[in-house]
């Protein structure tokens, strides 16, 4: 008997990480990848998600294994034939900053020996600003499986430009009214105003983070309400802004918002804003309402990063979510 189509999809990388924690913390080999956290951030309001990912043969399946174990959908994981790189490196200087390149220097940093795994290491997002061919691991329309068509909600993690560029309008063909996107820092440029408009257009949020916009304007004084303005003047309704612990700024209907984060013990921020994004479809595609999925999508991103590990989020209190999202509603202020 064929399972059902899941409740909501993203789509995304799917990674195996090395990275070293603000407290000097590192950790490696874990499984990662902005597809698996942003559907962890939806999986947490107990919804079944499908995950649409590119790996290569030499993806461990056993971590495959282990998503379907905590209840994803995996039948839009396509295994492409041979080898192909999925690690991604990255050091956090703070809480807030994070760098993702020259391995070496960080783990000399903290006086450790670079592992053997990152010796010829350089990038994990090499290319996806390319505007002319998809990489071997960007997913294209064909890769979602016709059964996923019925989903309620689907969001796209940072990825390459082509993928988001053409998956919103093929999903919206096949009848998916909720798309939601976080773009890729590579292309967020001032040289691709043009492109960066034809992502946006017709999506029904446009999620990207702080860093994401100011790298779109290369002026650390831009005023985010401005920028917010300018991308709902490309055609998506609803805008959100994360800024890490700073909150979110959500902007539709020209009403300006604020929603703070919800205060925790923060262990580890990986993953947070995909975890946010998926909460945030989740929320829209079921209220319809932006401040209600604005609210989802902190709760999601407190929960992530109180742990350490994307798959240990799913363990917790089935009442945490409701319960944050009740408190946190209290703290939300119209500007």
């Amino acid at each position: 008997m064929t399972p059902p189509p899941p409740d909501l999809a993203v789509v995304g990388g799917l990674r195996e990480d090395y990275f070293i924690t603000p407290s000097g913390e590192v950790h490696i080999k874990e499984i990662g990848g902005n597809a698996l956290y942003a559907a962890v951030g939806a999986a947490i309001w107990k919804k079944r998600v499908g995950i649409i990912s590119r790996v290569g043969e030499n993806y461990p399946r056993e971590w495959i294994d282990q998503f379907e174990a905590k209840g994803f959908d995996t039948r839009g994981i396509k295994i492409v034939e041979g080898q192909h790189d999925t690690r991604t490196f990255y050091a956090y200087l703070s809480l807030e900053e994070r760098v993702d390149n020259n391995p070496s220097a960080h783990f000399a940093r903290i006086g450790q020996p670079l592992p053997p795994e990152l010796k010829d290491y350089i990038t994990s997002t090499e290319g996806q600003e390319d505007r002319q061919r998809f990489g071997e691991l960007a997913v294209r329309p064909t890769d979602v499986p016709k059964i996923f068509e019925g989903v309620q909600g689907l969001h796209i993690s940072p990825c390459d430009y082509l993928t988001q560029r053409t998956l919103p309008e093929a999903m919206r063909a096949a009848g998916i009214k909720t798309i939601t996107c976080d773009p890729s820092v590579r292309f967020m440029q001032p040289s691709l105003k043009k492109e960066v408009a034809e992502v946006v257009r017709g999506l029904s949020a446009f999620i990207p983070s702080e860093m994401e916009v100011r790298s779109y304007y290369r002026n650390e004084n831009i005023d985010l309400w401005e920028a917010c303005a300018e991308f709902n003047a490309m055609g998506c309704a609803i805008i959100v802004i994360k800024r890490g612990s700073n909150g979110a700024y959500l902007f539709y209907n020209n009403e300006k918002w604020h929603i703070p984060s919800y205060p925790v013990t923060v262990r580890d921020v990986t993953g947070a804003g995909d975890a946010y994004s998926g909460g945030f479809n989740v929320g829209l595609a079921e209220t319809a309402d932006p401040l209600e999925a604005a609210l989802r999508g902190a709760v999601s991103a407190s929960i992530v990063v109180e742990n350490i590990g994307a798959l240990s989020n799913l363990d917790i209190n089935p009442n945490l979510a409701e319960a944050r999202l009740n408190s946190l509603r209290e703290s939300v202020r119209k500007l």
